[in-house]
């Protein structure tokens, strides 16, 4: 046996302790990515754009989103059966959902009481209860690959990849029941519902166009031209401009939702997969699969910053706050450089929120849904809101109606 002096003693003790401690703890919100071919997510504190934790998930890590409440990120395991559940104080995964063979893509309601999961090896969408973290309902849908819920929660579309029969398949909420299938020529990818819920953006396998369905009348528009192989495209609110990843090229390309052409392209990684919008706004968090990083574009148009992760990164996801969505008191929203920061913010029932205008111009707070605002903030004024009850709040700037942001409320 070796002797170890006294001072290497305290070094291997501290050591030890250093690899038994939880991860670190981040300044900023936090951005989760899951890892296809390690089978772990990188958790990474978007505030030093520095990875804190990785964690083992179950195999194959495809769909990812963070609840409503910021306090769980939900994993679906591809290549597994399972949903891996994580907590995001501890950034430990708490339990794993038992919901079938071969879990794609996920979709949660804006109350976070129920997380929709593309079941494709069992051909259903599986409705998870998330408060009794199991499988309550399921719904028949062949080969299902991706899922968007309406913001008023009242249907979901999801991508069917049944060979020959591609379609978007319309399920209602209430009832758990399709209610109608829109065909397709081609593979459908990803789908996203834009912030305010009238238009979906679809992209296609072998299409190098994003297309547009009008959410009311499930009416095709004129698509979005785009480079070789776009696959998620989105409209977060807050932003003038619309986000279509193109892995072709290997870009982010901003384009106009209105007249539905590009405004720019900023390169990224290769094979760009994924991506999420920052808590304040301002910055694109984009997973590049073929180069293991993700790309951190500054919307300003600062440098594009990278951060290593793991082994085939597909899925990003980003707090809205780094603060914890349950806590009592008042949330804030910050008005400046003619946007909303953070613009979405999610808070409980009960719970007041407080806008600020750091603007030099004057600003205003409509809420669509009739709900109190303010017509006029003048610069260095405030303004606040309590909400009382669940639901999902959209807004514009009275004065600059581009300006768009929400407020989610959840039951407390």
């Amino acid at each position: 046996m070796i002797a170890i002096p006294g001072f290497a003693r305290i070094f291997v003790v501290l050591a030890a302790l250093a690899a038994s401690a939880g991860p670190a703890l981040a300044a900023g919100p936090k951005a989760y990515v899951g890892n296809f071919k390690d089978s772990t997510v990188s958790v990474i504190d978007t505030g030093s754009e520095k990875v804190v934790a990785t964690l083992p998930v179950a195999a194959g890590p495809d769909g990812i989103l963070i609840a409503p409440d910021g306090r769980s990120v939900f994993v679906s395991g591809s290549g597994a059966a399972a949903v891996s559940e994580i907590d995001t104080a501890t950034d430990r995964v708490t339990r794993g959902i038992d919901v079938g063979k071969g879990p794609q893509g996920l979709a949660m309601t804006a109350d976070g009481k129920w997380l929709l999961v593309a079941v494709n090896g069992d051909d259903r969408v599986a409705f998870v209860d998330t408060s009794a973290h199991g499988v309550s309902a399921t719904v028949p849908v062949p080969k299902p690959h991706t899922i968007a819920i309406r913001p008023d929660g009242k249907q979901a579309y999801v991508a069917s990849q049944e060979p020959g029969h591609f379609a978007l398949v319309v399920i209602d909420m209430a009832t758990r029941a399709v209610v109608t299938q829109i065909p397709l020529d081609k593979p459908p990818r990803d789908l996203e519902f834009d912030h305010d819920g009238k238009t979906l953006y679809l992209t296609l396998a072998g299409v190098s166009a994003v297309q547009v369905l009008d959410a009311a009348t499930n009416q095709w528009g004129a698509p979005v031209p785009t480079g070789v192989s776009p696959h998620i495209a989105q409209h977060f609110a807050g932003m003038a401009s619309g986000v279509v990843v193109v892995q072709g090229p290997g870009e982010v390309m901003l384009f106009d939702p209105a007249a539905r052409t590009a405004v720019r392209s900023i390169p990224v990684g290769k094979q760009p997969h994924w991506l999420d919008l920052s808590a304040d706004g301002r910055k694109l968090w984009v997973s590049n699969e073929g180069s293991n990083d993700v790309s951190v574009v500054d919307l300003a148009g600062g440098p594009t910053h990278t951060v290593a992760v793991g082994n085939a990164p597909r899925k990003v996801a980003v707090q809205r706050t780094a603060q914890p969505a349950h806590a009592a008191g008042s949330a804030h929203v910050t008005i400046r450089n003619f946007a909303f920061e953070p613009a979405q913010i999610t808070v409980k029932a009960g719970q007041t929120v407080t806008w600020r205008n750091d603007d030099g111009a004057p600003h205003g707070v409509a809420f669509k849904d009739g709900t109190t605002g303010i017509d006029l903030l003048l610069p260095g004024k405030t303004f606040a809101q309590t909400f009382d009850k669940p639901g999902v709040h959209d807004y514009v700037c009275s004065v600059h109606a581009y300006m768009t942001a929400r407020v989610t409320v959840i039951a407390p």
